[in-house]
């Protein structure tokens, strides 16, 4: 086959480290499930029982990986931490049965949600869509993936996140409004998903603001914790 020739040097793929392995996750998507804990649904000041799930997205290379930090972005004065399951799909496809869509889960991560709040309250107001809050540069930190093999599919346990040693977040994967296979099984009715796709399950309530400096500690039961510091 002949070689492609680009008319500049393509980006480098994004991904992320699997615990255990010196291999990548290579990510190809990364969706994000809106108001999943009914907690927070009520602390945003939404009625958890009404509505079906919503996505959004943000960009792969919105990935900040471990050991590096999260920079502060710019044109916002009220940037939130919002602590997620992440999920990593090995497969997909479309109209994915709920009894198959485990089938399709590589293994799990812990991730960060950064939003800028200030810009999605403005977009909210004039009902404009949310990219500019969620899917700035940099606004996706996340852990190593672990495999499912060696995790098996977490259900329930502690979801945390603490700033400066301060519990901010602190639930249960249980409450989970919509859990892993039916998020899969619904959002496949929406898109094609394919392998490399992650998809960040939801935040419980507690969400708040970041400052420079703060040091933001992610934690949930079985998976790695991760720190990132804000720059």
């Amino acid at each position: 086959m002949p070689e492609t020739n680009y008319i500049f040097p393509p980006s480098p793929v994004p991904a992320l480290p699997i615990r255990g392995s010196t291999a990548l996750f290579p990510i190809h998507r990364i969706y994000c499930v809106g108001r999943n804990f009914a907690d927070h649904a009520i602390e945003m000041g939404h009625d958890p029982d009404k509505e079906p799930p919503f996505f959004f997205q943000k960009n792969p290379d919105s990935v900040v990986l471990p050991g590096n930090p999260f920079p502060y972005p710019a044109a916002s004065r009220d940037v939130h931490h919002e602590v997620e399951l992440v999920v990593a799909l090995q497969s997909g496809g479309t109209d994915i049965p709920v009894e198959q869509a485990l089938d399709c889960v590589y293994g799990y991560a812990v991730g960060l949600d950064m939003t800028r709040r200030d810009l999605q309250a403005e977009a909210k107001k004039h009902g404009r869509p949310w990219e500019i809050a969620k899917a700035f540069e940099q606004s996706a930190p996340c852990g190593p993936v672990h495999t499912a093999a060696e995790i098996g599919h977490p259900g329930e346990g502690t979801i945390r996140l603490t700033i400066n040693g301060t519990i901010r977040q602190d639930g249960n994967l249980n409450q989970m409004i919509w859990k892993v296979p039916e998020m899969i099984a619904y959002l496949s009715r929406l898109f094609t998903l394919k392998p490399g796709d992650l998809i960040f399950a939801g935040t419980p309530a507690g969400v708040g603001a970041v400052a420079k400096g703060d040091t933001m500690i992610a934690h949930i039961d079985g998976l790695d914790e991760v720190r990132f510091t804000v720059a």
